[in-house]
């Protein structure tokens, strides 16, 4: 062998990267929370399609929409046009949640799609379209998208349970008559409402009716919170029963023994404590339905308004 013969290595030529890949993320809001998911999604997505020896990343697609029906989802018909004008051939994204709205509009835009041979592919839940039968692929996604619902659902319900139990949750300062929010979101006591409020309460206490409050009060040309002339009978026994008159609110309320939060000196009380519950007993004694053995029946005459003089 001679001394001058030399032996190199020759790497193989890297694939070249000919399959334009696009990435479809979406976030419901634009929360810290989302937008961290946002950049995982992003980011991961953006990892797998660099492992792949032919792909190439040409164009990311981003919305930051909610799941309603009607919500604006901009970047995603952006993508199928692209898909249409055989700018993308294969569409990657986290799952299929992130893809669609609804199973309906999956199978959909996954029809599509398929009309321009554009494969898609679901990271989280492991399905391609160019590896799975249209018709198995449909079956996986429904039932896939039923699980998902069920989850969310509970992630939902979970969210408001903490959210309660941590005293965070906004329901706490829902506004209603006779309050408002203040700058930082708090109830304070909108008082011109809150006058009305006291009235309807004494009126009650007095002997009137709900049908003679709301006579009285359009008589006295008092306007309803939402400045219409005319009271309902409804908004009227509603306030008469709502303890956040007296600073108290009950979050996840569903039946008498079911869990719920309260929240007391949740904000400034209009009625005494002391009054509200002299109403509450008040109404229980005109109450035109009464418990029997064979179940509730009405009484055989309602209880009428006593006529009281404005002073």
């Amino acid at each position: 062998m001679s001394d001058s013969r030399r032996v190199h290595f020759i790497p193989p030529r890297p694939a070249k990267r000919n399959k334009k890949v696009g990435i479809y993320c979406r976030v419901s809001s634009n929360s810290m929370e989302q937008l961290n998911s946002l950049t995982n999604q992003v980011s991961a997505l953006t990892r797998l399609i660099a492992a792949t020896p032919n792909w190439l990343l040409v164009d990311t697609y981003i919305d930051i929409a909610s799941g309603k029906t009607g919500s604006k989802r901009k970047e995603f018909i952006r993508i199928l046009e692209d898909c249409q004008a055989k700018n993308i051939e294969i569409v990657i994204t986290k799952n299929i949640s992130r893809f669609g709205r609804d199973t309906v509009e999956v199978l959909e835009s996954l029809h599509k799609l398929r009309e321009y041979n554009v494969r898609v592919i679901f990271e989280q839940e492991g399905l391609d379209t160019a590896d799975t039968d249209s018709e198995l692929m449909i079956s996986i996604i429904e039932s896939i998208a039923q699980t998902e619902n069920e989850s969310r659902s509970e992630n939902i319900k979970w969210g408001y349970r903490r959210h309660a139990a941590q005293g965070t949750s906004k329901l706490y300062n829902r506004k209603c008559c006779g309050y408002e929010n203040d700058t930082a979101g708090e109830l304070i006591i909108k008082k011109d409402e809150a006058k009305n409020v006291r009235l309807i309460f004494e009126l009650y206490l007095c002997g009137l009716s709900i049908i003679g409050i709301k006579r009285e009060l359009e008589k006295r040309g008092i306007k309803t919170p939402t400045g219409k002339e005319k009271w309902s009978k409804r908004t009227i026994d509603v306030m008469l029963s709502n303890e956040k008159y007296i600073g108290l609110v009950r979050l996840l309320n569903v039946g008498e023994h079911q869990e719920h939060y309260v929240s007391e000196n949740n904000h400034p009380a209009i009625i005494s404590k002391e009054q509200f519950e002299a109403v509450q007993i008040e109404k229980k004694k005109r109450s035109n339905v009464v418990k029997t053995e064979g179940g509730n029946k009405r009484r055989s005459r309602k209880y009428s308004s006593k006529i009281i003089k404005e002073k």
